[in-house]
């Protein structure tokens, strides 16, 4: 029995795992998510509707794509999207906090602001396969309303797009420059940050019709990766950058990141020490999605946004991967940390450890 896929075209972290299980060269089927499909199988086994889910050959339920990539880099081996040395690794880590938390900017944007009547035939395609295109349109309005909802939470604004938009077409500049050379990010193997980014770039920023029209006016060669990384030509092919080499190209979108992404993470790490002093949660106490707001920055404007917790998990893999290194490959990362605006990543700790338990975010 093959893995199980369930997951949508439009979906932005189905993306990332499709990405990945078709490079994994596993054998599976893609199940998409219709309204019947949450009822019978999603709620019944996550108990929340949320996609994708992964069932793998023994029945095990998996949703995450984090976790559902850790747990098939262990159960299938062979060559592995996490590179052995400690810099690359930390810059794969750190791209993919940055696709999973902070290219949702521009994907949200992009999506409800330039596609916005075409997402919703498509909702309804995928949730409603039974109705003529009308009515698709109409089940998938209903549906997509709420996505569309969640733009002013994620601090997407009139008085932030030009910002969103600057950061984003910034960002393309410069990763196009890094592909000139290099096919991946650290080489000819994708690693976990090239899944983070896939995600953001395939479903919203690729594949809806009028972002994708600028992704390839402006970026042809983040074109030509999206196609490259979403569909590989061959599974469990490529080497990583011998002797650790983070290349110099990547260094401007991780200033980016550093610049933008982390003051934002500092203050949601804020906010939830905040919630841990007053609320002295037990171990397995489930975190709120939310903790109030903070305000934000990107290409030189100023927002506010809800505290999104969820970005802690995602920034504890980056600290769990500095922490266990010796003091010589510490030594090395704060040289590149620095080199990128970053002069104290253990500033970043979180107060209390984090785990996902029953498909939930929860204190550790």
């Amino acid at each position: 029995m093959p893995y199980q896929l369930i997951g949508s075209d439009i979906s932005y972290f189905t993306g990332k795992a499709r990405a990945y299980l078709r490079w994994k060269g596993v054998s599976f089927e893609e199940v998409p998510a219709s309204r019947d499909v949450y009822a019978n199988i999603i709620l019944p086994r996550v108990g929340w509707a949320v996609i994708p889910v992964v069932i793998t050959p023994d029945d095990t339920t998996l949703q995450d794509t984090s976790d559902i990539i850790d747990f098939i880099e262990a159960a299938e081996g062979g060559p592995s999207v996490y590179p052995d040395g400690a810099r690359q690794k930390l810059v794969a880590l750190m791209m993919e906090l940055y696709g999973d938390e902070w290219l949702v900017l521009p994907a949200m944007h992009y999506r409800w602001n330039y596609n916005e009547d075409w997402v919703y035939g498509e909702f309804g395609r995928n949730s409603r396969p039974d109705l003529s295109s009308d009515e698709q349109y109409v089940a998938g309005k209903e549906v997509g309303a709420k996505f569309r909802g969640f733009l002013p939470p994620l601090g997407v604004t009139d008085g932030t797009i030009p910002g969103i938009e600057a950061s984003y077409e910034g960002f393309l500049a410069d990763f196009s420059a890094h592909l000139e050379r290099h096919d991946f990010l650290l080489g000819s193997r994708p690693s976990i940050g090239d899944y983070g980014l896939i995600g953001p770039l395939y479903a919203h920023l690729y594949r809806d019709p009028a972002s994708g029209d600028i992704m390839k006016r402006l970026a042809p060669k983040v074109a030509e990766w999206v196609e490259r990384c979403h569909a590989p030509s061959a599974p469990l092919s490529g080497t990583f950058l011998s002797g650790d080499e983070v290349p110099g190209t990547l260094r401007p979108i991780l200033a980016r990141q550093v610049a933008e992404q982390f003051p934002s993470l500092k203050q949601t790490i804020d906010a939830f020490a905040g919630w841990c002093e007053a609320e002295n949660p037990e171990k397995g106490r489930v975190v709120p999605r939310g903790l109030g707001a903070h305000a934000f920055t990107i290409g030189g404007r100023d927002g506010e946004r809800v505290s999104m917790t969820f970005s802690l998990w995602m920034l504890q893999r980056v600290l769990d991967h500095y922490s266990g290194l010796n003091q010589k490959d510490k030594s090395a990362c704060d040289k590149l940390l620095r080199s990128i605006g970053l002069t104290d990543i253990e500033a970043f700790r979180l107060p209390r450890r984090l785990e996902r338990r029953n498909f939930k975010l929860c204190v550790a």
